[in-house]
């Protein structure tokens, strides 16, 4: 599923200004996150119009506006208005035409303006948009900041997920989700994670019940999104199994079509999975720094082989 965005969500994330556009206006829906620039349209070339999408005016569309004439202006505006159009965005405080205002008004389409410069602009919208139009997933696990790395801590009911997130929380990490992640992709290598509203800042502790991560530990304590980096699965130890103790094992998960590093830790009476798991964390992002000490461990025992069989 994704979200819903309105014109005045928009208004009030990127602030902004509202030039014409009455709380009806404002509360047109935006479906499609691309953004046109209407070079063409303004010639009167309409054939390959974008008629969904924001329609964002920089100084090279408002130039030529101004150079035409006012009928053929506030005629060219007035076709610009299709019933389908979300807003006009107007960047870097340029000077509205006031045909656009006029077939705005008409059309009960908002127009808005920003200082902002156009290519800035630009990205801001998209950005916004790419992050609340994105299809989401629903995933069970807990979401942690940890060390500035997004771990993702899954495993069976009842494992300790959310035990070891408060330990975290209580050791200065920061709590995104509990319990339940909503995830999208940013882009075909980003997982971004985030907590659903009715869930956010809070955690549940068996016994305890739930409770308020912000209110208990500070805002310091919470986040509200995290790209997902990594993933941990929490399994219950069985004396038997052969667990990895090299690290060489390079297993991912597929989440949201994206694959995710995941390791698999082994729970016990007596182990600390808090510090486990950051210590995971520093060893993740080492070994994307290119200081893998599983590599180290083997070139040192084939140094070791080749010394001894030259004897």
């Amino acid at each position: 599923m994704s979200e819903t965005v309105k014109v005045i969500d928009l208004v009030n994330a990127l602030q902004l200004e509202i030039i014409t556009g009455d709380e009806e206006a404002l509360q047109r829906e935006i479906k499609i996150s691309d953004i046109s620039r209407p070079g063409l349209e303004l010639t009167g070339y309409f054939t390959y119009y974008s008629y969904n999408r924001i329609q964002l005016f920089g100084s090279k569309e408002i130039t030529f506006a101004q150079r035409m004439l006012p009928e053929e202006r506030l005629m060219v505006m007035r076709r610009m208005c299709a019933p389908e159009i979300p807003a006009f965005v107007i960047s870097r405080g340029l000077e509205v035409p006031k045909e656009l205002i006029q077939a705005g008004d008409e059309a009960g389409i908002p127009v808005l303006r920003s200082s902002v410069s156009t290519s800035r602009l630009l990205g801001q919208l998209s950005s916004f948009l790419d992050s609340k139009l994105a299809v989401r997933e629903s995933i069970h696990g807990v979401l942690v900041d940890v060390y500035g790395l997004g771990v993702l801590i899954q495993g069976s009911s009842g494992i300790g997920k959310s035990e070891t997130a408060l330990e975290l929380i209580k050791r200065g990490h920061r709590l995104i989700a509990d319990d339940r992640v909503d995830v999208y992709k940013q882009d075909d290598l980003t997982l971004i994670g985030e907590p659903p509203k009715i869930l956010e800042h809070l955690i549940e502790i068996r016994g305890i019940g739930i409770i308020d991560v912000m209110n208990l530990f500070g805002a310091s304590a919470v986040r509200g999104s995290m790209q997902v980096q990594l993933a941990v699965y929490l399994e219950a130890w069985e004396k038997d199994k052969q667990y990895d103790r090299l690290g060489s094992e390079n297993a991912t998960v597929e989440i949201g079509d994206v694959a995710i590093p995941q390791i698999r830790i082994p729970v016990k009476t007596g182990r600390n999975v808090a510090i486990i798991i950051e210590v995971a964390a520093m060893n993740f992002r080492a070994k994307t720094m290119g200081f893998d000490a599983t590599k180290k461990f083997e070139e040192r025992l084939s140094l070791l082989i080749a010394e001894n069989s030259g004897k």
